[in-house]
This record gives C-alpha cells, sequence and structure tokens, in this order.
C-alpha cells in the first residue's frame, strides 16, 4: 500500500537573514562550559553573558541598539565568579536575576533607559546554594518568587522581596540537576537531571508528583 504523504503548504516559504546594522555584533559571549542560553530577551531588553575578567558580567542591550557594541560598554557585573544563568522577571521588564559560580543570585534593577555605566550593586543577594548556581527562573504568575537550582543538587524558592527561601527542596535529586521548568501557572515545577530522569514536582507539598524515565538526557 503506497503512502500518501501531503505537502508542506509552507514549501515556498523561505527565509531571508537580515542585514548587519539590524545585529549585534562584536559581543564576547561567555564561554563557561554551561548548559545556558546565555541570553535572556524581554520587550524592552536583550541580556547577554560574556566574559568578564575577575567575576562575572552580563550586558543589557535596549532591542533598538543594533550593530556593532563597543568593548568598553556598560555591564552587570557584581558577581565574583562567572554568570551561568539569567532570566528576565515576567512581572516588570527592568528586573533581571543571575546565577553564579560564586553560589549566589542576585536581582538586578535595570534603569528606565538601559546601562550609562556598569552596574554593581544588586537590589538583593540570596545566599543559600553550597555550590554553583546554574539555573534561575521566577514564578509565571507570583510577584517577587524566584526559583534558583544549583550544583549541590538543591533547588531553592525565594521570596525576592526579603531574600529568605521559602521552600527547599533538599532530597529530590542525588545528581546534578540540567533543567528546571514551571508549569503555566506556577502549581508545578519540572526538571531533568544527570541520573537520565525527569521529575514533576509539587513545590507546596515538597513531593514528587511523577517520575519518567529517559534513555538520552
Amino acid at each position: 500500500m503506497r503512502r500518501v504523504v501531503r505537502q508542506s503548504k509552507f514549501r515556498h516559504v523561505f527565509g531571508q537573514a537580515v542585514k548587519n546594522d539590524q545585529c549585534y555584533d562584536d559581543i564576547r559571549v561567555s564561554r563557561v562550559t554551561w548548559d545556558s542560553a546565555f541570553c535572556a530577551v524581554n520587550p524592552k531588553f536583550v541580556a547577554i553573558i560574556v566574559e568578564a575578567s575577575g567575576g562575572g558580567a552580563f550586558l543589557v542591550l535596549p532591542l533598538h541598539k543594533t550593530g556593532r557594541i563597543d568593548k568598553a560598554y556598560p555591564t552587570v557585573c557584581g558577581h565574583t565568579g562567572p554568570v551561568l544563568d539569567i532570566d528576565w522577571c515576567p512581572h516588570n521588564d527592568h528586573v533581571i536575576a543571575s546565577g553564579s559560580e560564586d553560589c549566589t543570585v542576585m536581582v538586578w534593577q535595570i534603569p528606565e533607559n538601559g546601562l550609562a555605566l556598569s552596574l554593581t550593586e544588586p537590589v538583593v543577594v540570596l545566599e543559600g546554594h553550597s555550590k554553583r548556581v546554574g539555573i534561575v527562573a521566577w514564578h509565571p504568575t507570583a510577584r517577587n518568587v524566584l526559583l534558583s537550582a544549583g550544583c549541590d543538587n538543591v533547588i531553592l524558592i525565594w521570596n525576592v522581596g526579603t531574600g529568605e527561601p521559602l521552600i527547599s527542596l533538599e532530597d529530590m535529586h542525588q545528581e546534578m540537576i540540567y533543567s528546571v521548568s514551571w508549569n503555566r501557572n506556577g502549581s508545578l515545577i519540572c526538571t531533568s537531571s544527570k541520573d537520565k530522569k525527569v521529575r514533576v514536582i509539587d513545590p507546596r507539598k515538597q513531593e514528587i508528583v511523577a517520575v519518567t524515565f529517559s534513555g538520552y538526557l
């Protein structure tokens, strides 16, 4: 029996590369070996983790500022170790969180028109991890709630307003956490780990709802 494959209605659609003056050029993207996108974007800014001497830093560029970026362009540079992950707050386009090899999470307030000078003082420093922090993720619906995960295999959910952890998930993972994602309303989180398992966790009950085994993580 002959199988009929329907042709795609997009078969005549072709992409077109943007011009150089519409791109961001000459940015020294970080070469730290971590499974991260190294960038984050919201309706006003794009943030990019960059190489920095003596600590960690990331650029914050207004979306309209394209072309070649000056090497002296101001950065957000308060961490003492390389920045591993960044995430914009979904409730405020001027607030961004960063996790670092220095075992801390920092929350930053970006000025209305972007950076004119390098930013070294965070709004709050969140300290609770014993090893480097590779994942930060804001709660999708609740304000001032931020998740962080580190190489200590611990997930912390913070009240950013007080700087204190609301929930500590310490016994959910025996090996390194690769990624964490909230569901749409923030009632559950999903994690992948070095042990090749995907876990669905209820953070309020502090229990694992489901575990999926996979051989290709």
